[in-house]
């Protein structure tokens, strides 16, 4: 099925011309514009699908939808690994009679991810000759010779004595970090972790201090194990936040029945204040502009693992409630959701990662900006990687080809105007930049940011959580004295 649209590229800030192209779903070109640079108490408390309700009759929606799934996933179909309810029973009983690989927390999200189809057209844990292609190529060949991006390594680390354990089994059984039994692991294959290498390749350096490297891989075993995933049970956490976590077919669903034209996707791992609220309207205003009639948002915070100064999940996810509920994103254009991936800080690299899944959830666009998916340099003063290189790398990366890169200009604090804006250098005084670090030490010390930096209700969100902080540090330190 063809589909011919009419979008406007920007040529250059302020020129929008109007081309027409034709795309089909194996071959979509890709158009760049360069404007663009929960806690459970929500607003969304039972389901972040509640807001939004068409009035529209039944046969009408049967006859006029409008496919939201303009891209379709890698391999053509989303992966679903979690085995039917009718079969658990007796999987289980199977499982228990296998040998057992004890999982991390940290590998616990990874079978989320890999089960619910964010990895596809992955199947379980990378066996040495998909590994082998995505550490050097980061991209895999399909059976029918096709490529798709796959720039992390998404393995499973065994130690010695677990090796050994399984001797010759070809099927293992895998358990989560609370004893219970998650999934089956078969066919395997184990090989070499050769973690320098692994490092050097993801990370662009060995240099010490990389988070996920000194929690996740230093610690990890000297094997790794690779297999057909199949998942027991859907995986959930049972924090308050499981109703936010919905897979790639549930956003997919979702889009189908708000009937959008297009679906632009935003990663984040912080807070929302009024310069990232500026991008994503920004962006549904061009995409209207373009001609698209119902642009959905998708705010798609991370939810895996963060360093330890990153703002916890449940804070960030009641934080972005109050966005919404301030009314700074429209609910009716906007599906909250949670990703479930950890986080690498890979820059470049991990990019690559966090726009492949986005296509798996149905989303066209997506939006890149400074340095994403970067951090300082563990050991030194200074960026660890070139914060333009992200998305230059995303708009070229082999396997995305079908996806529509956004970059967007940096937005800054416009004294003048006192609101968030895009930054002009013509009037660079004018602007005050505040960074995440510097926006936590407003928070920490009590200190309110400029009038038009983030909506009151998600302020006062952040103060509410460093002041809880502090108290548990002077909790702390006076059990520490009594002792």
């Amino acid at each position: 099925m063809s589909l011919t649209i009419k979008v406007h590229v920007a040529t250059h800030f302020n020129d929008l011309n109007i081309i027409q192209y034709q795309t089909n779903r194996h071959n979509r070109r890709k158009f760049t514009y360069y404007d663009l640079k929960i806690r459970p108490r929500t607003i969304y408390s039972s389901s972040p699908l509640t807001v939004y309700r068409p009035k529209m009759n039944v046969d009408s929606v049967r006859s006029s939808v409008i496919k939201s799934s303009l891209i379709e996933p890698d391999g053509g179909v989303v992966v679903d690994l979690v085995v039917p309810e009718s079969e658990r029973e007796l999987k289980t009983v199977e499982a228990e009679s296998m040998p057992r690989v004890n999982l991390t927390n940290i590998d616990l999200e990874w079978v989320h991810v890999i089960s619910e189809g964010w990895a596809s057209p992955l199947k379980g844990f990378m066996r040495e000759n998909e590994y082998l292609q995505s550490l050097h190529f980061n991209c895999l060949k399909t059976k029918d010779g096709s490529i798709v991006n796959m720039s992390l390594p998404i393995v499973l680390a065994i130690d010695d004595e677990t090796k050994e354990r399984i001797g010759s089994s070809t099927n293992v059984g895998l358990v989560g970090p609370g004893g219970d039994l998650i999934g089956i692991l078969r066919s395997i294959e184990i090989y070499k972790h050769n973690k320098e290498e692994r490092i050097a390749r993801t990370w662009g350096t060995a240099a010490p201090g990389l988070p996920y490297v000194d929690v996740v891989i230093t610690p990890a075993g000297n094997w790794l194990i690779g297999g057909d995933l199949e998942v027991l049970k859907p995986i959930k956490y049972n924090d308050g936040l499981d109703h936010y976590r919905l897979s790639p077919q549930q956003l997919r669903n979702e889009f189908d029945r708000r009937q959008a034209d297009a679906v632009f996707a935003f990663q984040l791992r912080n807070p929302v204040h009024n310069g990232h609220a500026l991008l994503m309207n920004d962006t549904r205003r061009r995409l209207l502009e373009m001609g698209f009639k119902n642009p959905i948002l998708l705010l798609h915070p991370l939810g895996g693992f963060t360093k330890a100064d990153d703002v916890p999940l449940d804070v960030r996810m009641e934080q972005h409630s109050k966005v919404l509920e301030d009314g700074v994103l429209d609910p009716e254009t906007t599906i909250v959701s949670i990703f479930p991936s950890p986080m690498h800080y890979a820059g470049p690299t991990e990019v690559q990662w966090h726009a492949k899944a986005r296509v798996n959830a149905g989303a066209n666009f997506y939006i890149v900006g400074r340095d994403p998916a970067g951090m300082g340099h563990p050991t030194e003063k200074r960026d660890l990687y070139d914060p333009d290189h992200g998305k230059k790398v995303l708009s070229m990366a082999p396997g995305l080809e079908k996806l529509n890169i956004l970059p967007f200009r940096v937005a800054a604090y416009d004294t003048v105007e006192k609101k968030m804006a895009f930054f002009n250098p013509s009037r660079a005084k004018e602007f005050l930049f505040i960074s995440g670090t510097k926006m936590r030490t407003y928070a920490k010390t009590g200190e309110n940011p400029p009038d038009g930096f983030m909506c009151p209700g998600g302020w006062k969100v952040l103060v509410n959580y460093y002041k809880s902080l502090q108290s548990e540090e002077v909790t702390e330190q006076a059990a520490v004295l009594a002792s």
